[in-house]
C-alpha cells in the first residue's frame, strides 16, 4: 500500500530528476549538429484509386530509421545520419525503393501499386466507410472472434518448455525546441551535454537523453510444474550518482514499461489498462475493417486487420494487426497507439509495434517489442521528456527440457559479473546498435555527476525539495518541514535531527533528533541506530536486520501506527478540539527477515510507558466498596510487548531508494498478519494481553472503468486492558486526506477489543470526465471511496463495574469523548478529483453515521499528494 510519506518521497525523487535535467542543465544551450540533417516526407497513396494508405513502412534500409504513414497517408523522416534511399513497403503492394538527397528538405509523394500476391478476397477500407459500422455480418469480426478462440494455443504457455535470449534497452529524453534549449541560461557551463542532441525523432524538437539501461538476459519456463526462470547475463545504465535513486528510478521504469501480452484480455501500461484489440469482448468495444488479405512469398496466409475503439475517450488502441488465416489464427505483427482523445497523465503520444517470428511448428513468438512515449504538461507544451523501450528476443526453442535443477531457486539470478562487462562485450551481444546519441550518454552523465558545480547545486536542490542538506559525505540534517511546528500541549515546538548516509557505511545507518516544547518547556528527543546482517543497504531487498531506537517524545493516541510525521508542519493545522495527547518513552528493537519470494517477517520487542498529556486524564472509577467518592488519576501506564509481523506480498514490485521503499501497486495481494502478547511484571509492565490483526490489501483491475484498491482488516485484543490499550481507531483532524485513515473521526473517538473494517478507494480513470469535452482537456481523475468500520468492547474491558481499568475520556464540560461501535458501524464516504498539477487530490468526504457525537463534522474538503503516472 502507498503511504504518504513514501510517495511524496517518491515525488520528491522525480522533482530531484527534474532539477538534474533542468535547473542543473542538461537541456542545451545550442544545438550542434552531428551532421547534416536530412528531412524527407510526403504521402503514400494506392496508384488506382489514389485512396491515402495507412499505415506503409518507410524506412531506410540496413538501418533502425523509419516511420509509418498516419491515417492521411503522410509520413516524415528526419536523421542527422548519411542516407542515400527510402524504402516503401505496404502488405498485398509492391515494395517501392527511392534515392534521395542527403542533408537536404524533400519531398516525395509515392503511389504503390498492388503486388501479385493479392488474392481476390474484398478489400474494405474502413477508415473512409459511410456506411453504418456493424458486427453482423462482418468480416473483420468473424475473423477476430477467431482469434479469440486460438489464442490459448498460440500462448507461450502452450509449450512444455520454452527458452530464449532477451535483450532490453530503455531510455528516457529530455524534449524541448531547439531555441528553448539554446537560451537556457542554467546550460552554458555544461555544453559537452547539449552537444549531445537528436533532433531526427520528433518534428521541431531536439531529444536529450538522460537514462539509457540495457539487459541482456537468459528466459526458461517450464509448464509442470510452473516454474519461470530468468537469468541475468549482463547490465549497464546511466549512473546518476548519490543525487537520484538509481535502483529506484530503474524500478519504476520498469514498473512504467511492462512487457506487452497481446494475447491478455487487458494490458497495463504508465500504470493503466487498455482492452487489448483482441480481448474476448473486443467486438463490444472495438470496430474492425479488414483491410487486406495477401499471401505471402512463402505461401502463408495474412489478413490486415484495422481497428479503433467505439468510443474515442475510452482506454483502448487505434492500429492494424497482421494475423494468419491457415487455421493457426496467430499475431504476426500489431501496430497500435493511443488516440490524442485519451487522457492519460502526462501522455501526449505513446506507440506500439510487435513483431512475432515463426516457429519450427509453425506457430509464433514474439521475436521485438517496441514502445514509445512522449511526456508532457500539457498537449501543446513544447518541454517534455521521451521514452522508449525495446526488447528483442533471439534463440527461442520450444520443448528442450533443462535439467530440473536449472529450474530451482530464486526466480531471479543475476550473475556475479553482470555489470563488470566491457563495451566488446556489448558490441558482440546487443541485439540491436545504440545510436550515437545514446552511446555518448553513458560518459555524459557521468561526467556531469562528478563536476563540484553540479554537486552543490544537487545539495541544495535536495534541502529544498526533499528535506534533508548533508553536512559533508556522511551525514544530513533534516527533515527540515519537522523543525518547527505546533500543537495544544507543547505550543511553538522547534526540532533539529538528522542522521548517517550510505556514503558513512552501507552496514549501519544511525538517527537521531532533538526537539524542544515552548509551551510545556520539556525536551523531546530520539536515538535509533539499524545494522545490516548482509553486504547490502538496510534498506535494499531482501532485508535482513536488527535495529534498536529510545524515543521520548509526544503523539496523539492511536496514531503511532500512521505513515505521517506529526510535527510536520503542514500537519500542525487541524480541526476541531485536539488537545488529548500523550508523553510516551519508548524502548524498542526488533528484527526484520525479507525473502527473495517476498515473504518477511519481523520480531520485536518494545517497552513503553504513557502518561496522559494536555485535557487527556487516566481516571480509574471511584470504588465505593473502598470508600472512594473521586476517580482515582493515574500518572503513566508501562507496558512490555513481544511482536511477531508476518507479511506476504506475492510478485510485489516497488520504488527502491536508498534510505526508504515505496511499494507499487498491482494486481497481486498483500497479507501482512500482526500478533502482539503484553507481558506483565517485565520491566514494570502492568498486564498481560495478547493482540492479533490481519491486514489484507488487493487492487482490483475493471478495465475501461479504472480501479479498485480494497483493504479489509480484522482485529481481536485477549485479555482484560484499559482502554488506552484496546484499538484506537485510526482517526484524523488534519486537512490532509489520508487513505488508512478515518477522514471525519476525532481523535480517540472510538476503541475496540474486536473490529472488521474494510476500505474501497476506486479510480475512474477518467471514464467519466474524458466523455465531457470541457473536463476533457483538464486531465482530471475521479475518484469515490467508501469505509465502514464495525466492532465492539466485551464487557470485561469496559470501565463499568471494573474498577480497575480506566474511565473513557470526556470533553471539558463532561461530555463522553470516546465510544465503541455496538449499535452500528462507523461510515464515511468520499469523492474526489486528482490530477491537478499532475500530483494533487481533493474529496470532499461525508460522515455517514454517528452524527450526533460531540464535536464532529459531517462533511469536509480534504486534500493530498499523489504523484502518479
Amino acid at each position: 500500500m502507498y503511504s504518504s510519506k513514501n510517495i511524496y518521497k517518491l515525488y520528491i525523487n522525480w522533482l530531484l530528476l527534474s532539477l538534474l535535467l533542468v535547473v542543473s542543465g542538461i537541456n542545451a544551450t545550442a544545438v550542434r549538429a552531428q551532421g547534416a540533417v536530412t528531412t524527407v516526407k510526403g504521402t503514400v497513396r494506392d496508384a488506382v484509386s489514389n485512396e491515402a494508405l495507412i499505415g506503409v513502412s518507410v524506412f531506410v534500409p540496413g538501418t533502425s530509421i523509419g516511420t509509418s504513414t498516419d491515417f492521411e497517408g503522410n509520413y516524415l523522416i528526419r536523421t542527422n545520419q548519411s542516407i542515400n534511399k527510402v524504402q516503401f513497403s505496404y502488405l498485398g503492394y509492391e515494395t517501392v525503393t527511392l534515392g534521395v538527397s542527403p542533408g537536404q528538405e524533400q519531398t516525395l509523394d509515392v503511389k504503390l501499386k498492388t503486388g501479385a500476391k493479392q488474392l481476390s478476397e474484398v478489400v474494405v477500407v474502413g477508415k473512409k466507410r459511410k456506411v453504418k459500422y456493424s458486427n453482423k455480418n462482418n468480416p473483420a469480426v468473424d475473423l477476430i472472434r477467431e482469434i479469440v478462440d486460438h489464442k490459448e494455443q498460440n500462448r507461450p504457455e502452450h509449450y512444455d518448455y520454452v527458452q530464449y535470449e532477451e535483450y532490453e534497452k530503455t531510455q528516457m529524453s529530455l524534449v524541448n525546441t531547439p531555441e528553448k534549449l539554446r537560451r537556457n541560461i542554467f546550460l552554458r557551463k555544461y555544453d559537452f551535454i547539449t552537444s549531445n542532441l537528436d533532433t531526427t525523432v520528433l518534428e521541431g524538437k531536439a531529444l536529450l537523453p538522460f537514462f539509457v539501461q540495457e539487459q541482456l538476459a537468459e528466459h526458461y519456463y517450464r509448464k509442470a510444474p510452473e516454474t519461470r526462470k530468468t537469468i541475468v547475463k549482463a547490465e549497464k545504465k546511466v549512473d546518476f550518482g548519490e543525487f537520484i535513486d538509481n535502483q529506484g528510478f530503474t524500478s519504476y521504469m520498469q514498473h512504467m514499461y511492462q512487457d506487452i501480452d497481446i494475447y491478455d484480455n487487458n494490458i497495463t501500461i504508465l500504470t493503466n489498462q487498455f482492452l487489448s484489440p483482441i480481448a474476448d469482448m473486443a467486438p463490444t468495444f472495438y470496430k474492425f475493417y479488414l483491410t487486406d488479405t495477401v499471401t505471402t512469398e512463402s505461401g502463408r496466409k495474412l489478413a490486415e486487420l484495422r481497428f479503433e475503439p467505439r468510443n474515442p475517450a475510452a482506454f483502448m488502441f487505434t492500429g492494424k494487426l497482421l494475423v494468419t488465416i491457415d487455421g493457426t489464427y496467430a499475431v504476426q505483427n500489431v501496430e497500435m497507439e493511443v488516440a490524442k482523445s485519451v487522457s492519460i497523465n502526462w501522455v501526449r503520444d505513446l506507440k506500439i509495434n510487435l513483431d512475432f517470428e515463426k516457429n519450427p511448428d509453425g506457430r509464433y513468438h514474439l521475436s521485438k517489442s517496441v514502445i514509445k512515449t512522449d511526456f508532457g504538461l500539457t498537449q501543446n507544451s513544447d518541454a517534455g521528456m521521451y521514452g522508449e523501450r525495446v526488447v528483442s528476443y533471439k534463440d527461442y526453442k520450444v520443448n528442450e527440457p533443462q535439467p530440473a535443477s536449472l529450474y530451482e531457486g530464486e526466480a531471479v539470478v543475476r550473475v556475479e559479473s553482470a555489470i563488470a562487462k566491457d563495451e566488446s562485450f556489448w558490441q558482440a551481444s546487443r541485439h540491436d546498435s545504440l545510436t550515437a546519441v545514446e552511446a555518448k550518454t553513458y560518459t555524459n552523465i557521468d561526467s556531469l555527476v562528478n563536476m563540484k558545480s553540479f554537486q552543490r547545486t544537487m545539495d541544495w536542490a535536495t534541502a529544498l525539495i526533499a528535506g534533508y542538506k548533508r553536512l559533508g559525505p556522511n551525514i544530513e540534517i533534516g527533515p527540515l518541514n519537522t523543525f518547527y511546528s505546533f500543537n495544544p500541549v507543547e505550543g511553538f515546538r522547534l526540532r533539529f535531527g538528522g542522521r548517517t548516509t550510505t556514503t558513512f557505511s552501507k552496514k549501519y545507518m544511525l538517527e537521531t533528533y532533538a526537539a524542544y516544547g515552548f509551551k510545556d518547556e520539556k525536551w523531546k528527543y530520539y536515538l535509533g541506530g539499524s545494522y545490516s546482517l548482509t553486504d547490502r543497504s538496510i534498506f535494499e531487498f531482501p532485508v535482513r536486520s536488527i535495529s534498536a531506537s529510545y524515543q521520548k517524545d509526544t503523539n496523539i493516541p492511536g496514531q503511532e501506527l500512521q505513515f505521517v510525521q506529526e510535527d510536520n508542519f503542514l500537519l500542525s493545522f487541524k480541526r476541531g478540539e485536539n488537545d488529548k495527547w500523550l508523553y510516551n518513552e519508548t524502548y524498542s528493537f526488533n528484527y526484520l527477515h525479507e525473502f527473495e519470494n517476498h515473504f518477511s517477517y519481523r520480531v520485536g520487542f518494545r517497552n513503553w510507558r504513557q502518561s496522559p498529556a494536555g485535557s487527556l486524564q487516566y481516571l480509574r472509577p471511584a470504588d465505593a466498596a473502598s470508600g472512594e467518592a473521586e476517580p482515582v488519576g493515574v500518572q503513566s501506564l508501562t507496558t512490555s510487548e513481544a511482536s511477531l509481523e508476518l507479511r506476504w506480498a506475492p510478485n510485489e514490485q516497488f520504488f527502491q531508494g536508498k534510505l526508504y521503499r515505496t511499494p507499487v501497486a498491482n494486481r497481486y495481494p498483500v497479507f501482512t498478519l500482526r500478533a502482539t502478547a503484553g507481558i506483565k511484571d517485565l520491566f514494570d509492565s502492568e498486564y498481560e494481553y495478547q493482540k492479533v490483526a490481519l491486514n489484507v490489501y488487493k487492487r482490483f483491475y475493471m478495465s475501461q472503468l479504472g480501479y479498485s484498491d480494497v483493504v479489509t482488516e480484522g482485529g481481536y485484543t485477549f485479555g482484560q486492558v484499559p482502554f488506552p490499550l484496546l484499538m484506537i481507531h485510526r482517526a484524523n483532524q488534519t486537512y490532509s486526506y489520508q487513505l488508512q485513515s478515518y477522514n471525519l473521526m476525532n481523535f480517540l473517538e472510538f476503541v475496540s477489543d474486536q473490529y472488521a473494517s474494510v476500505h474501497i478507494d476506486h479510480t475512474f480513470n477518467g471514464f467519466i470526465f474524458n466523455k465531457i469535452p470541457l473536463l476533457k482537456k483538464t486531465k482530471l481523475r475521479e475518484f469515490v471511496t467508501f469505509k465502514a468500520l464495525y466492532g465492539k468492547v466485551r464487557s470485561e474491558n469496559m470501565p463499568q463495574g471494573n474498577p480497575d481499568l480506566l474511565r473513557f475520556p470526556t470533553f471539558d464540560d463532561g461530555r463522553q469523548a470516546t465510544y465503541t461501535l455496538e449499535n452500528k458501524p462507523y461510515m464515511e464516504a468520499s469523492v474526489g478529483i486528482g490530477n491537478i498539477f499532475n500530483f494533487f487530490r481533493i474529496d470532499l468526504v461525508k460522515r455517514l453515521t454517528y452524527l450526533d457525537h460531540p464535536n464532529v463534522s459531517d462533511i469536509g474538503i480534504r486534500g493530498r499528494f499523489k504523484f502518479d503516472f
